[in-house]
């Protein structure tokens, strides 16, 4: 099991709160952006891969590496929708978790929040990153992080 994060738009909180569970929990976890990303000193769990620079190299990057019982960081959108039915559990840095049965009304909100967008409507955006949404990604992580623990062990004590 690994933790993947879609770092190029990461919140600096979200990945502090990443790095954290990371050395809890002795979780390899892995940063993935188009620009290189400074690892801090001291988490030895913690690696980071460079993707080509262009739209969504390192969505693709994820979507093609995570697999059935890992989990993801992201608030991309399109990336989830690849990812829920591969079994990958994602959320979002706000701690939303995309799940099966809602990924597909996200998408669709998301496309046409875009299309509005690019004719040129004004849509607005999310409000700031705080001390609130900090903490309800941390608390969503964490319950992720637990079930798909859980799960990775029931499967080993299974296999024998």
């Amino acid at each position: 099991m690994k933790l993947w994060i879609d770092a190029d738009a990461a919140p600096a909180a979200v990945k502090e709160v990443c790095f954290r569970a990371s050395d809890r929990l002795k979780l390899d976890t892995v940063l993935v952006a188009n620009q290189r990303v400074q690892l801090p000193a001291g988490y030895t769990h913690l690696s980071s891969v460079r993707v080509d620079s262009g739209a969504d190299e390192a969505d693709r990057y994820i979507a093609e590496h995570a697999e059935a019982g890992d989990v993801a960081v992201t608030a991309d959108i399109p990336l989830a929708a690849l990812l829920v039915p591969k079994g990958v559990v994602v959320i979002d840095p706000r701690g939303e978790e995309y799940t099966p049965e809602i990924i597909g009304e996200r998408l669709s909100v998301r496309n046409f929040m875009d299309g509005l967008r690019s004719s040129g409507v004004e849509t607005g955006g999310q409000a700031a990153y705080g001390a609130k949404e900090k903490q309800a990604f941390s608390n969503a992580l964490d319950r992720a992080l637990t079930s798909a623990l859980t799960s990775a062990l029931k499967r080993a004590r299974r296999r024998g």
